[in-house]
């Protein structure tokens, strides 16, 4: 059985590095893994590259906004009241949306309207429950079955934002080593990789097909 536990990157990373029970780690960058190596929480062997995100913009399935054709210009539209974004300090996605606003040159203009989810799932509710009109979120979330239907989303161009390469890597104080090596190795196959392709993931080496 494989029990999961969500949040920011940032936020599991100091739950780690504080003693959380965990066994494996995914996270949605390559560098919070790196720190946990580098302080010994971490196996740096086991470091694995298992999919690069990708950024849309989404908005609710009702709304006017014409993504197909405005893109990002759509956040300067009046409707649009509030953008929600992860959290850039705990966040990759927030971080990846922060830059994307800042290459378009939007940030400075956006920016009190911006609000902050703790990781880029609470972004992506605070725009389905209605609380912000627009979000910047991982395309896995917009593809995901909870969202079906319930959205539209815009792929921002993967060159508007330093490369979302996430990263797996296994805890060194992990009980249940031998295990959690396996799961790893699972993570690595070509069902997982159709799996990930499926929601919105590109993987390590492929160019996206969609």
């Amino acid at each position: 059985v494989v029990e999961l536990s969500f949040g920011a990157s940032g936020a599991l990373t100091q739950q780690i590095q504080k003693g959380a029970p965990f066994d494996v780690f995914f996270s949605a960058d390559m560098e919070y893994p790196k720190q946990l190596i580098a302080g010994g929480q971490a196996e740096s062997a086991s470091l694995y590259r298992y999919a690069v995100g990708q950024l849309v913009l989404w908005v609710p399935k009702d709304s006017p906004l014409d993504l197909e054709h405005k893109g990002m210009d759509v956040l300067f539209d009046t409707s649009v009241k509030k953008i929600a974004v992860a959290n850039p300090q705990h966040a990759p996605y927030g971080r990846a949306a922060v830059a994307a606003l800042k290459h378009y040159g939007m940030y400075e203009k956006v920016a009190d309207r911006l609000v902050l989810g703790e990781n880029v799932s609470q972004a992506a509710q605070f725009v389905e429950s209605g609380n912000a009109q627009a979000g910047l979120v991982a395309l896995a979330h917009a593809m995901a079955p909870a969202m079906q239907g319930k959205g539209k989303y815009w792929i921002v161009p993967a060159e508007e934002y330093p490369p979302l390469d996430q990263g797996v890597v296994l805890i060194s104080r992990s009980p249940h080593h031998k295990d959690a090596a396996a799961f790893l190795e699972y993570v690595k196959t070509a069902e997982v990789a159709a799996v990930l392709r499926r929601y919105g993931f590109t993987l390590p080496g492929q160019k996206d097909d969609q």
